[in-house]
């Protein structure tokens, strides 16, 4: 999976917050925990997969820990609904206030684009996860979607919040 090209020419704009035009930009952020602790645990979380796995999706990775290269297949749905979303994680950031990776994706994802997730501490020692994306349809099932789409992936991103959450309280 790793030699295959990403999908969108614009590879790491999540990390600068740059976002490209001609994409649906998505933005959510949610307050998933107080504090230094709920941090690290909401960070493991993150970084080892156990976000999506909570959510429930099934993830194949080819590692452990998300590191840049890696690459990452999610599936989610139910019975004909059900796909398969291949990336690769882009960036990385390990940091004492602030922690995620995104993940672009390859040949076979129904999107293009990418999607970070990160998160971090703010003065005030509030922990957020803030998902950020942009993404264009790139197969026929996503175009047919239309409208529904960004609907869609607004919940995931409200999904991924409410599940770290309850992660970095449990850990």
């Amino acid at each position: 999976m790793s030699d295959q090209e990403f999908t969108y020419p614009e590879v790491g704009a999540t990390e600068t917050l740059d976002l490209p035009d001609g994409y649906k930009h998505l933005r959510v952020r949610t307050l998933v925990g107080h504090g230094p602790g709920a941090l690290r645990e909401a960070g493991d979380a993150l970084m080892e997969f156990w976000m999506h796995r909570a959510l429930p999706a099934r993830v194949d990775a080819t590692a452990r820990r998300a590191a840049p290269g890696v690459g990452v297949v999610i599936g989610l749905g139910v019975g004909p609904l059900r796909m398969k979303a291949p990336c690769r994680v882009v960036w990385t950031v390990e940091r004492e206030d602030r922690v995620g990776w995104a993940y672009g994706t390859l040949p076979g994802h129904p999107a293009c684009g990418e999607e970070a997730f990160v998160v971090h501490r703010d003065a005030e020692d509030d922990v957020w996860l803030t998902v950020t994306a942009f993404s264009r349809p790139c197969s026929r099932a996503a175009r047919l979607g239309g409208p529904i789409v960004p609907v869609l992936q607004r919940a995931y991103a409200r999904r991924c919040g409410a599940v770290l959450r309850k992660l970095a309280r449990r850990r």
